[in-house]
């Protein structure tokens, strides 16, 4: 077999398996086997680059980033959908499509009903079978080209199983799960949330840098082409599904608008049991033909409309804005809300995230306001009640110095974020502690928010590398309520930390941009500090998952005189600064899955290290291809969506058996 035909077998196989495994949770190979193929792909096209195409698997992520994104005229415009907010409007609908097809009163229309993603609409275009263009919907006529950002996407196959021209649609999102682990990552980095799913999968699939969508988990269902040649829109989505498209299976076929009611209805008390955000449902008329009928108006089809369900708002009052300075120093201001519950959630502060933001709702102390969960998840100021409003109330600013430790507050040039400019500013300090006794990080147990406030606040820990300076009889001195227990179990977790592993070290040293997988990532290719300190930034951004941005990131840290210091003492100390490199192949838990809910007897942290050190693997959301949830008490959704799914749930008893003996608890 020649070189070009071993390639393209290769492709072949790897192509389907990630078709398997990101569109039908049905994988049939584990990952290290996937691994294989696909770095064995990646030498050969390495030696022979003469034969990369643009549908290879390794050119997912590739690529400068780009100065701007062209722009794309689309074959079919993307129109707005009209939007329903009760029923009396969709039984106004279905009249105005019964007259309009003529039949009125001789019989019920039929309709496909489809989830209302809460994400960003695409269009992809496939010449030949493979994947050539992909752009955003823009103004519904001229849209963005996305290209290289949509070939990140697994689920987005490279090439489909017909060699066919087509153009389709479908609609990019972020999963539930996966999007409150990126907002929590983003704050451990001192970035801005994201304020609800699908402005974070619009943000990520509009980075001029690819490699930056690449570490956002971005997934996608297709649903709708003009160039299929079927007759109605069941059989449409059919047809995708056919030819390898990703699509949401929880459509439904409905004769009537009563049958379209109740779909409505059933899903409106559903809504929590997916892993993704939606926010209604899309009726279609089911017959292509008759959707060709009866057309568009300037700005909508008249054959299909989107039922909105209505977000929970309550009105509260703005009790305070405070500043609160996170640990890299960026002051954020924060509502103080008189308390009010939204769907069962006592909501108290809501971030208004930026001065930017503050200005363009002009939310002030004593304001009525309406708030709201973005994403079922973080509270939001939606919008202030200015009927209510006194004259006496003041626009807010965020202040001109620290209120922790009145250093300068600077807003640079081109950022949203305004910054304490004192390094040695107490709450940055603080912060810096805390996180680097984290459970993600070194684990230091006891160390949390009041004991970093007294170390800082007592001048106890100047730096980071003070906390392996502490002796028991300081702190029994110097801390309030300490007594001969409470200090030895804290020099007892100090000591015990610095044999963590090097990843969790270098996600504690808190550099900017890296959260707990980018540190993974980062060691498994610069196993020792020397490695990592002394690595250029090109050779870092060559990195998968590592863009220029977090490689400058990790350089800048490296080349601060402070921070170098830093480390020497941190080594002296005798903290751990190397990977220990070994096979997960032959572990007991080697290739298996876990997804964890609920409340568990330890922390879960811990419970997920260990997984890991036995070859195990944790995933955020359950899949077909999870092989385990690991349930502890009042578990959540995943616990009924591994029941339909079968996947296997143990409790922690049954988690055990699962273990090697020397690893049992009794």
């Amino acid at each position: 077999m020649n070189i070009k035909d071993q390639i393209d077998k290769l492709r072949e196989e790897i192509r389907h398996h990630e078709h398997l495994y990101y569109v039908l949770d049905k994988p049939e190979i584990s990952d290290a086997e996937y691994d294989k193929l696909f770095r064995k792909l990646e030498d050969i096209e390495k030696a022979h680059p003469e034969l990369i195409t643009p549908d290879s698997p390794t050119q997912r992520v590739g690529g400068a980033p780009l100065k701007a994104f062209k722009s794309v005229t689309h074959k079919v415009p993307l129109l707005s959908l009209g939007n329903a907010f009760n029923f009396e409007e969709l039984d106004a609908f279905d009249k105005r499509v019964s007259e309009g097809l003529g039949v009125r009163g001789k019989g019920q229309v039929e309709y496909v009903c489809e989830l209302k993603m809460d994400g960003l609409a695409v269009s992809l275009e496939y010449k030949n079978g493979k994947f050539i263009k992909g752009s955003t919907r823009g103004d519904g006529v001229t849209g963005e080209d996305i290209t290289q950002n949509l070939k990140t996407i697994k689920s987005v196959p490279l090439s489909i199983d017909k060699k066919i021209d087509i153009e389709v649609r479908g609609e990019a999102y972020l999963p539930y799960d996966d999007f409150i682990k990126l907002n929590e990552e983003r704050l451990e980095i001192g970035d801005q949330k994201f304020a609800n799913p699908r402005n974070a999968a619009a943000g990520s699939l509009r980075q001029l840098d690819p490699k930056v969508t690449s570490q956002r988990p971005l997934d996608i269902f297709f649903y709708f082409s003009s160039d299929a040649k079927v007759k109605t829109q069941f059989e449409l989505l059919n047809y995708l599904k056919s030819i390898g498209l990703k699509v949401n299976p929880n459509f439904k076929l409905c004769r009537g608008i009563n049958e379209v009611k109740k779909f409505v209805e059933d899903w409106e008390s559903k809504r929590d049991k997916v892993d993704y955000e939606i926010d209604g449902i899309v009726i279609k008329l089911n017959d292509l033909d008759d959707q060709r009928k009866l057309g568009f108006t300037a700005r909508e089809p008249r054959w299909a409309i989107a039922y909105k369900y209505p977000p929970e708002q309550k009105e509260t009052v703005v009790e305070d804005i405070i500043a609160s300075v996170g640990r890299t120093g960026v002051v954020t201001p924060v509502a103080v809300l008189k308390a009010v519950d939204l769907r069962g959630v006592v909501v108290r502060r809501a971030t208004l995230h930026n001065q930017d933001e503050v200005d363009k709702k002009d939310v002030r102390i004593g304001d009525h306001v309406m708030v709201q969960r973005a994403g079922e998840v973080i509270p939001e100021v939606v919008k202030v009640i200015k009927e209510k409003r006194k004259k006496e109330f003041k626009r807010y600013h965020i202040p001109d110095k620290c209120p922790v430790c009145g250093g300068r507050v600077v807003r640079a040039e081109g950022e949203s974020a305004n910054r304490c400019m004192n390094k040695s500013c107490p709450a940055q300090l603080k912060g810096a502690i805390q996180h680097f006794a984290s459970r993600g990080a070194m684990d230091i147990t006891g160390i949390g928010e009041e004991l970093s406030a007294q170390f800082v606040d007592k001048k106890l820990v100047p730096n980071l590398a003070a906390i392996y300076s502490l002796g028991k009889a300081v702190l029994i001195e110097k801390l309030d309520r300490f007594g001969e227990k409470s200090a030895s179990k804290i020099i007892e977790a100090i000591e015990a930390s610095k044999s963590r592993p090097f990843e969790k070290f270098v996600y504690a040293l808190g550099i900017p941009h890296i959260g707990s997988r980018t540190a993974e990532v980062l060691v498994e290719h610069f196993p020792s500090i020397e490695k990592l300190m002394n690595a250029p930034a090109e050779e870092l951004s060559e990195v998968r998952e590592i863009g220029p941005k977090i490689a400058q990131s990790v350089r800048d840290f490296f080349r601060n005189d402070n921070n170098i210091q830093l480390i020497n003492r941190l080594k002296a100390a005798g903290v751990n600064m190397k990977s220990e490199v070994r096979s997960k192949e032959g572990l007991p838990l080697s290739g298996k899955s876990f997804v964890i809910t609920g409340t568990l007897s330890r922390p879960r942290p811990e419970v997920e290290d260990e997984i890991k050190s036995l070859g195990g693997r944790i995933n955020s959301s359950v899949s077909k291809n999870t092989d385990y949830l690991l349930a502890g008490t009042e578990p959540g959704s995943k616990y009924e969506k591994a029941k339909q799914l079968g996947i296997k749930i143990l409790d922690e008893e049954g988690y055990t058996y699962l273990l090697p003996n020397r690893w049992k608890r009794v």
